[in-house]
């Protein structure tokens, strides 16, 4: 007799998703799961995992299709998760392979690939900075005689700013793209755009948006990524332009791209040239950077669960239905720290709901029912973060091939 016991396969290549797995459990899901080796005895909610399994790091998608496929033999998986953007398109494969309801790779490309999602945003009538795929050299010729530099080299397929390189001119690219070799069609060049960057966070259920929280990064990730610094960001008026403005563009564009039940984080830049709003990038995930808490502190959504949810309800045929919220404004400052357990009780500001746990990082999250004082805590925070705790490293890059 065939077993009915409703099981999720979630992958992570990193620690993530503690509350997703929490959630699957709660509602009688069994999750299992695959995760790296490294991260075997990592602090997950063991008591809500069916199991849990570990792999070398660096197998290929057909390796990790075997992988899974043998761990089928023993139990039926109703749905395959990934908890991590770089686990999307392993993921997509898999239920394609399997033919397992959700996602799959070209959709999940529109959420993973730098160029895929822009050329789809441009051709739906979004505005997105000027581009050119690295392909064709008289494309790229071309691209640099008409878009003023500097421009930004993308991996077509990292996440945030990782591995992004600022060009200032022609003869700098074309180095770049002769130590890239063959790995150089990966990449998109793109115009730099100055402005101020946000964040919305949204839950997609049937193709339509039905919750999303705008938030507006203090320093672009890109400059942190490279020159360092304290990471801030905060919510947005909800009075405000930035707010109708960029809710709206959102609830256009994330479900334009094929999303029709999930969990997005997308960023949009306001350019200092012309005050319009630009697309950068989506992502079919949760935001990294403790901002899953930052969202729930500002509205009580918690959007690992609502995720789960999401999926255990279209698993049993059941409508979704958002949870009760509020609205309240919410920051948060965080940085890489000195010290492995760093000491914030020095702050001790009313407002301060959440102080975060991490192996050499400092962080803290607000919330007041007035953004100015949010915005006022941050400023004042985060250059006191910057003078007793921060630490710097080398920026991360992976423009050369490994």
């Amino acid at each position: 007799m065939r077993d009915a016991t409703e099981r999720f396969l979630c992958i992570a290549s990193y620690e993530k998703g503690h509350d997703f797995l929490r959630q699957c459990a709660e509602m009688g899901v069994k999750p299992t799961l695959l995760t790296l080796d490294k991260l075997r005895d990592a602090d997950w909610p063991r008591e809500a995992l069916e199991d849990l399994t570990t792999m070398p790091a660096g197998l290929n998608r057909e390796q990790i299709l075997n992988t899974v496929s043998w761990m089928a033999r023993g139990r039926r998986f109703d749905r395959i998760i990934a908890l991590d953007e770089f686990d999307l398109e392993t993921a997509a494969q898999i239920r394609e392979h399997m033919r397992i309801p959700g996602m799959g790779t070209t959709t999940a490309g529109y959420y993973r690939d730098k160029l895929a999602m822009r050329v789809s945003a441009r051709e739906s009538g979004f505005l997105v900075p000027e581009f050119c795929r690295v392909l064709n050299y008289d494309e790229l010729r071309e691209y640099m005689d008409h878009v003023p530099a500097p421009w930004l080299l993308k991996p077509r397929s990292e996440a945030s700013a990782l591995g992004i390189r600022k060009i200032e001119n022609p003869d700098q690219l074309w180095s770049a793209l002769e130590d890239l070799g063959d790995r150089q069609s990966h990449f998109i060049l793109e115009q730099f755009v100055p402005g101020d960057i946000f964040h919305v966070d949204s839950i997609v259920s049937e193709c339509d948006v039905l919750f999303s929280v705008v938030h507006q990064y203090g320093r672009p990730p890109l400059q942190l990524m490279h020159e360092g610094g304290v990471f801030t960001t905060r919510t947005v008026d909800r009075a405000s332009l930035d707010w109708a403005e960029l809710t709206g563009l959102n609830n256009g564009l994330a479900p334009s791209l094929g999303m029709v039940r999930g969990v997005t984080h997308a960023e949009y830049i306001r350019a200092h040239a012309d005050g319009r709003y630009y697309f950068l990038e989506i992502a079919a995930r949760v935001g990294g950077a403790f901002i899953a808490d930052l969202v729930e502190v500002a509205t009580g959504v918690n959007l690992w669960r609502e995720w789960a949810r999401l999926e255990i309800g279209h698993l049993r045929g059941e409508a979704y239905s958002l949870p009760e919220s509020f609205e309240r404004y919410a920051g948060s400052v965080l940085c890489l720290a000195q010290s492995a357990e760093p000491d914030t009780s020095g702050f001790d500001a009313p407002e301060i709901v959440v102080r975060m746990k991490k192996h050499h990082h400092a962080g803290l999250i607000v919330r007041s029912v007035q953004p100015e004082r949010i915005k006022q805590l941050l400023e004042e925070y985060s250059g006191e973060f910057a003078r007793r705790f921060l630490a710097s490293m080398p920026p991360l890059d992976r423009l050369t091939p490994t």
